[in-house]
């Protein structure tokens, strides 16, 4: 499954769901979880029982409530008959919350994304989540919850830049994503109308390692799916990398336009050329 972009839309706005799946996004993600007040929740978990029971244009997550929160069942009672690709975990706290959403799901399991940075627990369970990778599609992180838990005032600097604590567990989520071999997605972009800010954010997250990212809105769709979209340079130059070692597998170092070209840049290429899939 390609997930360069994942368009969250509240749950409770049904009139909604066709427009964001017509947006571009790789997924939709359909929210039951903060985007929702408690008195909506019965509502929209009707709503998305409808939506999933119709054909859809796009793969189509759902982001349950917390496994604690004593409303995850419903949620799942109505998202799961329907077959959606995906549910997005919050408040998830390593294998073990992973393992729990499974038990509840039992032989209706779908791929799981966890959300992995919301309390200040999940942070050490970072490295877990390889033991549970056939479970998941992907890991993704938040910068919001986390501050409010541990009292935080805010996780951004003046210009934008995320807090040292925060580039830390930005840092550890795509490394934990890594080791579980699993795709790395990145978190949203609250500047709605920055869509140059947003490009160049989006940049960076694939600079940095990241698959992907999340969007809040329509518009940030097509900006998110370019930044995580090789272009024909790189493509081009993936595809000669490759054929270098192809055609001689015993190779350990090469030239290719003046540069020295080893191992790590042939798995580079590999996964570039991996994207297009």
């Amino acid at each position: 499954m390609k997930l360069r972009s994942l368009l969250f839309v509240p749950a409770d706005r049904p009139e909604r769901f066709s427009k964001a799946a017509a947006s571009g996004a790789d997924a939709v993600i359909l929210d039951l979880e903060d985007s929702v007040a408690l008195a909506a929740k019965d509502g929209a978990r009707d709503a998305v029982a409808e939506y999933l029971a119709g054909p859809r244009p796009c793969p189509v997550f759902v982001r349950i409530n917390p496994v604690d929160s004593g409303m995850a069942a419903a949620d799942l009672a109505a998202a799961l008959p329907g077959r959606p690709d995906g549910i997005m975990l919050p408040k998830a706290e390593g294998a073990e919350t992973v393992g729990t959403l499974l038990a509840m799901m039992g032989a209706q399991a779908v791929p799981i994304l966890p959300i992995a940075t919301e309390t200040p627990a999940a942070v050490f369970e970072l490295g877990s989540y390889g033991d549970v990778r056939a479970a998941l599609c992907g890991l993704t992180w938040g910068a919001e919850d986390l501050p409010a838990a541990i009292g935080a005032a805010t996780a951004r600097e003046d210009d934008g830049r995320y807090t040292p604590p925060y580039e830390l567990v930005r840092s550890l989520t795509l490394f934990g994503a890594h080791k579980a071999g699993v795709a790395a997605i990145e978190t949203v972009f609250p500047a709605l109308a920055d869509l140059d800010g947003l490009a160049r954010y989006a940049a960076r997250a694939r600079r940095d390692g990241f698959t992907g990212m999340m969007a809040l809105h329509p518009a940030q769709v097509p900006v998110i799916n370019q930044a995580f979209t090789p272009t024909p340079a790189e493509i081009d130059h993936a595809r000669r990398v490759v054929a270098l070692f192809a055609a001689d597998p015993a190779l350990g170092v090469v030239q290719l336009d003046g540069r020295m070209i080893d191992r790590p840049h042939l798995k580079q290429a590999e996964a570039i050329l991996a994207r297009l899939d």
